[in-house]
């Protein structure tokens, strides 16, 4: 079973798609934390993370894998690198890349072929699993997800500077040419502002337990 979520950045996916696997027993992923590796591995080997071929170079250069809900490099854990400013200042750009954006998906569909997942990310239920099991759109107000961000990450950005980034990003994700943020037909939406998480993921595992009683019929 595919479950699939999407959503602009801060609205609780991270969060609730993991309690929802650990719930159901089912394999995490992070679409966006492979943009942010590569973004990452980019910056770290002092490249220029705008040159957006160069980036899709790097990415080739090596072999991203999930352990314990953890990206890792080569076998090593870098997932405190994946929320740095250097990389939040970038990664919408970089992950606009639709060659980039074909490889990831590519490592996506990879990774959850023939096992239970929760992903998430922009356009997991519109490009990269159009025929998932379960589609989910998480929304707030933007105002809200930048408190969220700043309770998430107090590394000494205000509140107005958050929240500027998060109205840029979602711009970008929006706009993009290839994989843009968007609500799918058929989707389940949810808007998570003033939820709790456990409120956002008992709608959710509903939906699971009711399609997994029509599978089993």
């Amino acid at each position: 079973m595919v479950v699939a979520i999407d959503g602009p950045a801060g609205v609780g996916k991270s969060s609730i798609a993991q309690m929802i696997a650990k719930t159901c027993n089912f394999y995490y992923l992070n679409s966006g934390s492979f943009y942010r590796a590569y973004t990452y591995l980019q910056v770290q080997g002092g490249r220029n993370p705008m040159n957006y071929p160069s980036v899709l170079e790097t990415a080739k250069q090596y072999k991203l894998s999930i352990e314990n809900d953890h990206i890792c490099v080569n076998g090593n854990d870098i997932e405190d690198k994946l929320h740095t400013p250097e990389v939040d200042a970038v990664v919408a750009q970089v992950s606009s890349y639709a060659p980039l954006r074909s490889y990831v998906n590519e490592q996506l569909r990879r990774i959850a072929k023939d096992i239970d997942i929760v992903i998430e990310g922009r356009d997991i239920t519109t490009v990269v699993f159009p025929d998932a099991d379960l589609k989910c759109y998480f929304d707030a107000k933007a105002e809200v997800r930048a408190e969220r961000r700043l309770r998430q990450h107090p590394d000494g950005q205000d509140y107005e500077t958050v929240l500027r980034q998060i109205k840029k990003r979602d711009v970008i994700d929006k706009e993009k040419e290839v994989g843009a943020l968007r609500i799918a037909k058929d989707a389940l939406y949810i808007d998570t502002s003033y939820l709790t998480i456990g409120q956002v993921c008992e709608k959710v595992l509903s939906a699971i337990f009711t399609l997994k009683g029509d599978v089993n019929r």
